[in-house]
């Protein structure tokens, strides 16, 4: 399809290279976005995203906002879901060894990555707009020989592996790196040659494995793509960043109350650079913004609601978003329980332990992440905080049980 642009190249640079960390080499993204326009073809704009746990966050949305930017301006994004890489674990930003998944593993995150893409991408756009082109990188990575994966290897040195921030800190430290990581950045690098890149985008911590990218589309006779990063998100805590192996996170699929509420505990310190990530702010609010929260008269949470609203109205609609906060308000500055709780009936009589409570009324995914609730003072039955892993709860009446800021009504189940 011919690229019909909304922006002349000048005014398309201008736009991509806002809420950009580093593009690489930055004179080439302007030549390349006018080369295009005089060929009258769209850039092809690859992002790659290893499906190691079932769902997305705002943290991944940080790339997909800025691929949503190029399909605006009609160009071609190229989504590689690494069916294969994902087996691998990227070692980016690691200390340790990542846990290898099992095929089947990967396949049922990668489903669920597919669908949520589409909560920022359009999924069948009107022209000049271009559909996503979606990618498996087991297409090319499955009818490899092994002669073929040492082609692969020939072509990059262990000592310009061993360069990577994260290697050379884990080899100093005697940590073990199994040989396996080592293929990380050659996979990823691959998969720009097989779909023909344009740019490939990544967060910071990706920066190695880009460049790697343009190395090996040099050596197969391709022009080396445009490296774009875009900053880290970082978690609740505002400490690490976004990660839902860390339980800091947000998710896309977040129901609107948690989603609310979990924004209501971002540091006040983020707002900025979670407005300025997550939402479609532009300058103007943004400045006013910053001044709201640098004004000692104003107080913060009015920032934090309209942010928790802005994300959920993104996410789940106006009407969702406006419940979610009527609910907070009557939750925590009225000290009451929104009416609508989600009810789940247990049978009636008996005793049930804390963890068991909390895993299986789905407040908490696994055992662990209910001990680590308990431990941190963030369980509670009728607004009484339980703090004993050995706690048993009697099941013969109604009661409100929380974690954080999610709660549940539990019921005794009528015969």
């Amino acid at each position: 399809m011919k690229l019909q642009p909304t922006l002349d190249p000048q005014e398309q640079h201008a736009l991509l290279m806002r809420g950009t960390e580093e593009v690489l080499p930055e004179t080439e993204l302007l030549e390349r976005l006018r080369r295009c326009a005089r060929e009258g073809r769209p850039l092809r704009v690859k992002q790659g995203f290893d499906p190691t746990a079932p769902d997305i966050h705002l943290g991944h949305t940080v790339g997909l906002r800025k691929l949503r930017q190029f399909q605006d301006l009609g160009h071609q994004v190229v989504l590689i879901v690494g069916d294969y890489t994902g087996m691998v674990g990227d070692p980016s930003g690691r200390s340790k060894t990542r846990p290898q998944l099992s095929e089947g593993e990967v396949e049922a995150h990668a489903r669920t990555y597919l669908e949520q893409f589409y909560r920022v991408l359009e999924r069948d756009p009107a022209p000049p707009r271009l559909p996503v082109e979606v990618h498996r990188n087991g297409e090319w990575f499955s009818r490899m020989t092994f002669m073929d994966v040492l082609r692969l290897a020939a072509q990059y040195t262990v000592a310009r592996i061993l360069e990577r921030d994260d290697f050379a800190k884990r080899f100093q430290d005697s940590q073990p790196i199994s040989l396996h990581e080592l293929f990380y950045p050659l996979m990823q690098g691959y998969d720009s040659v097989a779909i023909r890149a344009d740019i490939e985008l990544g967060g910071t911590e990706q920066k190695f494995n880009l460049l790697v990218g343009r190395v090996f589309q040099e050596l197969h006779g391709q022009a080396p793509q445009i490296v774009m990063t875009v900053p880290i998100l970082p978690g609740l805590d505002g400490v690490q960043r976004m990660s839902k192996s860390l339980g800091n996170y947000i998710g896309v699929t977040d129901a609107p109350a948690d989603m609310f509420g979990k924004v209501m505990s971002i540091p006040d310190t983020l707002m900025p650079l979670f407005w300025r990530l997550v939402t479609d702010a532009d300058d103007g609010e943004l400045a006013r913004v910053e001044a709201e929260l640098r004004d000692p008269a104003e107080n913060p949470m009015g920032v934090k609601k309209r942010l928790g609203g802005r994300l959920v109205t993104m996410y789940h609609g106006a009407a969702a978003a406006e419940r979610a906060r009527r609910d907070f308000e009557a939750q925590f500055s009225r000290h009451e329980i929104p009416e609508d709780l989600p009810v789940w009936q247990v049978s009636g009589g008996g005793e049930m332990g804390i963890k068991d409570l909390l895993v299986r009324s789905g407040l908490a995914k696994s055992g662990s992440e209910a001990w680590r609730a308990v431990d941190q003072g963030a369980v509670s039955i009728d607004q009484v905080k339980i703090g004993d892993r050995g706690y048993r709860q009697r099941l013969g009446a109604p009661f409100v049980l929380r974690l954080g800021r999610r709660m549940i009504r539990v019921e005794p189940l009528a015969h």
